[in-house]
């Protein structure tokens, strides 16, 4: 009788409670939410994930500071034992990839790849990271334009074609400005969208490296943004400035896409190690590899140029 009693019991303990893990929608946990059902209150551990005893509620309410407060139907949470929340807009999102695809889709990305070398705003945008973020996220990037083929393959190529003819056209904007009013910007004075030692970088990276400075620029955060803009001002021949715009523009496109895609695909297989729910780690790791070049630059600089044109 007494082991009927405790059986019994366990089986009603487990009937009447379940596990649910709580994320914002940039995928990543949300630990140390309140959850409450009827007048008692759960917290959710390190991982974003609480266990809740279903009693007779309908619904419960999750709080978080920094986040909107959500109601959920129990019903829906038999079904789906993940929940979103809505995290409060900050200025720390600007450095978050998944911002952009969230809330500006394909459009937006297409617009960050162009601005980051056609516009002087473009140097701080998070170019290399936003590219290995979209590749993971290709399928939900064509559904937002109805161009969804099955395909993985054929939708990292459409998403590849339409970034790589708005990296053209970036890079293009810049050589038209530099030779423009390229040999005037190295007397401009420092504002939050225009720094001139990335001016300077990026013409000495040209100068070390030639044509094949466009291309090698591209993976390179802020010497990206100016290289154009030096090959313009140094009155780089057009059809020469082109071919290596369309290599390098092809280069750095497909191959972030197609990593980021594909790597996602091989660690979920191979490991079980979902890419998606640790973005914000990934996106670090890109920043600081694409970044090693420009600091090692900064900090230890070889023999100084005189900075002149």
């Amino acid at each position: 009788m007494f082991v009927f009693i405790v059986l019994f019991t366990c089986k009603a303990v487990t009937q009447d409670t379940i596990n649910i893990s709580i994320v914002n929608q940039y995928k990543s946990k949300v630990p140390l939410a309140t959850v409450k059902v009827n007048n008692l209150d759960f917290i959710t551990d390190k991982s974003g994930t609480v266990s809740i005893s279903k009693f007779k509620a309908d619904s419960i309410l999750i709080i978080h500071e920094g986040y909107k407060e959500k109601h959920v139907a129990l019903s829906e949470l038999l079904v789906n034992r993940q929940v979103i929340m809505e995290k409060k807009f900050s200025w720390t999102d600007l450095l978050t990839p998944m911002f952009y695809i969230i809330y500006g889709g394909i459009w937006l990305l297409l617009f960050i790849i162009f601005a980051e070398t056609g516009l002087f705003i473009g140097f701080f945008l998070p170019g290399d990271s936003l590219l290995f973020v979209a590749g993971i996220l290709s399928t939900t990037l064509v559904d937002s334009i109805s161009l969804n083929t099955g395909s993985d393959f054929l939708n990292l190529l459409i998403i590849s074609g339409l970034c790589t003819v708005a990296g053209i056209l970036g890079n293009t904007v810049g050589y038209i400005t530099g030779r423009k009013v390229g040999p005037a910007m190295f007397g401009w004075r420092d504002r939050f969208f225009f720094k001139k030692k990335y001016l300077y970088q990026a013409k000495e990276f040209y100068e070390k490296h030639g044509g094949s400075a466009i291309i090698l620029a591209r993976f390179l955060p802020f010497i990206r943004t100016f290289a154009p803009i030096v090959a313009g001002i140094v009155h780089m021949e057009k059809k020469k400035f082109g071919f290596f715009n369309m290599i390098g523009c092809v280069a750095w496109v497909v191959s972030m896409l197609f990593i980021g895609h594909y790597l996602n695909n091989f660690t979920k297989t191979q490991f079980g190690f979902d890419l998606e729910k640790h973005l914000e780690v990934i996106v670090i790791g890109i920043v600081l590899v694409t970044t090693a070049p420009v600091l090692i630059k900064l900090f230890l600089p070889g023999k100084k140029r005189n900075p002149t044109v």
